[in-house]
């Protein structure tokens, strides 16, 4: 990703829908959990049930915990109070579907016999901090701010490994992916292997925000017209990215790494298309700022051959078959269990 703040990437939810759980959501929740306080006569609602699944309960606390992470994600997007009402009530349709899969899978693991040991645990807390560079000071650190203790996250952990272990059972074992199928997937995907094309990209930029008055706007502008003005008279862009102020009010410069066109914003893409190496760009607006972009290579990679590339299609395929059979598994298991 180009880190200049010009091209974002957005989080998105990957949650599965199931349209009468959140009908019934959106309905209300009739069943209720009371405690009775000592000096008062009415009774006083501590939580309530909004799922049964099966012979087990989700509770309005398991929903309200799991939601807790997001919120306040959702909270610092700057969204409208309407528009964070909106998204909350969505997000948690979504995941009181994702809590109910979560208590079938773990109703099957519990049917299933499954265990994990206490060093298969050890084991993958060891994996996560050597693949992390952690130690476990790090770990501990990271997951206080998370507002979690080792015990809940081996805890968590625990249940993770619990439910790979049912879908490899379930699912992963009855998966296999024949080589008919890799030379298939090849053949329409030849665009995709042919010979490639990454561009080596740096820029110069200047940011400001939507709010940004015109004259402000002017000045940015007028800053940046200087930095075109010293490349059109033969300065090289890497030294004026390392002779520039660490100063958010003029331009700054950095090496954004390759990249193919396919992976940059439509804007960019136009813009990069017809260079050529050591070619910049005029000063280009963004809804964040301006900026100048400098190609300083242009790679061209040989095409692939169906061997160079057929352990890579067939992790694919297998991927997509994974979760096409675990949809179809879990749909499967919906049908035979008792939810409301």
């Amino acid at each position: 990703m180009i880190r200049s703040g010009f091209i974002m990437e957005s989080l998105s939810y990957k949650i599965r829908k199931f349209s009468p759980l959140i009908f019934w959501w959106v309905l209300t929740f009739s069943v209720a959990v009371f405690s009775i306080h000592a000096q008062a006569e009415e009774p006083i609602i501590v939580d309530r049930i909004v799922a049964v699944v099966n012979d087990e309960i989700i509770t309005l606390y398991d929903l309200n915990e799991t939601l807790k992470p997001y919120e306040k994600n959702i909270q610092a997007l700057g969204y409208s109070p309407e528009k964070v009402r909106e998204t909350l009530f969505k997000l948690r349709a979504d995941l009181l579907n994702k809590l109910v899969d979560e208590k079938l899978t773990d109703q099957q693991i519990k049917k299933n016999n499954l265990t994990i040991s206490t060093q298969e645990i050890d084991m993958t807390i060891e994996r996560i901090k050597e693949n992390r560079s952690y130690t476990d000071e790090d770990l501990r650190a990271g997951l206080a701010e998370q507002g979690l203790t080792i015990e809940e996250y081996r805890e968590n952990l625990k249940k993770r490994l619990l439910r790979g272990k049912l879908v490899t059972r379930e699912v992963k074992s009855k998966i296999v992916i024949t080589g008919a199928e890799i030379e298939k997937y090849y053949n329409e995907h030849i665009e995709k292997y042919a010979a490639e094309t990454k561009y080596h990209l740096w820029n110069i930029f200047i940011q400001f925000s939507r709010m940004t008055d015109e004259s402000r706007k002017q000045i940015a502008f007028g800053k940046m017209e200087t930095v075109l003005s010293q490349l059109k008279q033969g300065q090289s862009f890497e030294s004026l990215v390392a002779q520039a102020p660490d100063s958010p009010q003029s331009p700054q410069g950095t090496d954004l790494g390759l990249y193919r066109l396919d992976e940059l914003s439509p804007q960019l893409r136009a813009v990069v298309k017809d260079m050529k190496a050591g070619g910049y760009s005029s000063i280009i607006e963004t809804d964040s700022g301006y900026q100048i972009i400098y190609v300083q290579k242009v790679l061209v990679a040989d095409p692939k051959t169906l061997s160079d590339v057929d352990t890579e299609i067939e992790d694919v395929l297998y991927n997509d078959a994974i979760d096409k059979r675990y949809n179809t598994w879990l749909s499967e298991l919906r049908e035979r269990s008792h939810i409301k």
